[in-house]
């Protein structure tokens, strides 16, 4: 009885089956076989094999993570419908379309007071908030309101509820976390350090989109465009005025003129003052040290009605200034420290102050004491204004 030629490249085994000498012959023809048909050596056509079983295996393992980030996502969408997570579980972020609700909350967030601050993302300048103040609004009156007149918004009861909201953002790619990034150079190069401009971020994504109250996250949601597009409307009409400026009535190219003689007015007052208080700066450096600036804020990066104030004040050197800049971050911190405990210290104060008697005997004594008292609240007040009348340049602090 003949034996049953394989049906395949190779002798069928079992499971843990050793091949025999024979079947180990038979597979090497066959080997030689195919090789020989497909016009290449045996080593080469063992390594085609191999190639094949990996990308078979690849092609397998990559089947599977697709289906099981199905599976996530589905499980989430479910935990979504059915009213949030259970308190603790976490719902797994998959980025996907974005979703009504998803916009519908982003819209509502950018409608807040979430005290932005800029960034830098992908060489874009985008806006940054703390998860903190997105989760207090969430559970503000004003998202209950925002509520009755948009269904879309998912209903907040807790903690839990505020967070698997606050997730629809990641999950529709509205806003993603972030974190600083180290602008250093590159390791083993004497690559000089980017200038960076002080409280600007330079941020990166973080793989894992997590709603802790310090994270920051970043907008990718601009919201309405309906003002940029005036705006656009508005400088095109503005670029064919100036092209059919020729075309314009006599008075109106008068009226250009003369206001545009008193713009080149203003702007030679400019250059002047600026002249002048380069000049008074030098003359009282010599007179009394160490010297008198007028509009110290001229040329910083404030508003420009803050770059007129104060009206002059007294040169500062960059120790004076670290000084004076520390002292008041302390000021600021203190201040939010006493607002936080509600305004303890204050009601301390009220209880310990004795109440109104009438004068004892020795009223002179009181009397006495009563001009120093006056004098060092006037001695007080006095150096609260030579202080204020110090050039600063408010600094943002992020609470």
């Amino acid at each position: 009885m003949a034996r049953p030629q394989p049906s395949g490249p190779f002798p069928p085994l079992q499971p843990g089956q050793q091949p025999t000498p024979d079947q180990i012959r038979q597979m090497q023809q066959q080997i030689a076989a195919e090789a020989q048909k497909a016009g290449i050596s045996v080593p080469q056509y063992v390594e085609r094999l191999k190639a094949q079983a990996q990308q078979n295996h690849q092609r397998m393992q990559m089947m599977q993570q697709q289906q099981q980030q199905a599976q996530q996502q589905q499980q989430g969408r479910q935990q979504m419908q059915q009213g949030g997570a259970q308190p603790g579980q976490q719902v797994p972020i998959a980025p996907g379309p974005p979703k009504p609700e998803a916009l519908a909350v982003a819209a509502f967030l950018r409608s807040q007071n979430l005290k932005l601050r800029t960034c830098i993302f992908q060489e874009k300048r985008k806006d940054m908030f703390k998860v903190k103040r997105a989760i207090r609004a969430l559970h503000s009156p004003a998202y209950e309101k925002a509520r009755k007149k948009n269904s879309l918004l998912p209903e907040v009861k807790d903690r839990v509820t505020a967070e698997n909201t606050f997730k629809l953002l990641p999950l529709s790619l509205l806003a993603l976390r972030v974190s600083k990034v180290d602008d250093k150079g590159h390791e083993g190069h004497a690559h000089a350090k980017k200038k960076r401009v002080k409280g600007l971020w330079t941020v990166k994504v973080e793989p894992q989109q997590e709603a802790g109250d310090e994270f920051h996250y970043v907008w990718l949601f601009e919201g309405s465009q309906w003002k940029n597009k005036l705006y656009a409307v508005g400088a095109l009409a503005l670029i064919l005025a100036v092209v059919f400026f020729p075309v314009w009535p006599y008075h109106l190219r008068l009226g250009v003129w003369y206001l545009s003689m008193g713009m080149l007015g203003l702007l030679g007052l400019f250059f002047a003052m600026a002249i002048f208080r380069l000049i008074l700066f030098l003359i009282t450096m010599f007179a009394k040290p160490p010297g008198l600036w007028l509009f110290p804020n001229l040329f910083e990066d404030v508003g420009f009605f803050d770059s007129f104030k104060p009206v002059w004040a007294w040169h500062e050197d960059e120790k004076a200034v670290k000084r004076r800049k520390k002292d008041e971050r302390v000021r600021k911190r203190t201040k939010r420290a006493e607002k936080a405990a509600g305004g303890g210290a204050k009601a301390d104060t009220l209880s310990e102050k004795p109440a109104i008697e009438p004068a004892p005997a020795n009223s002179k004594s009181i009397t006495a004491s009563a001009p120093a008292t006056v004098s060092a609240q006037m001695n007080g007040k006095v150096a609260t204004q030579q202080q204020s009348l110090a050039p600063r340049v408010e600094e943002v602090e992020d609470d």
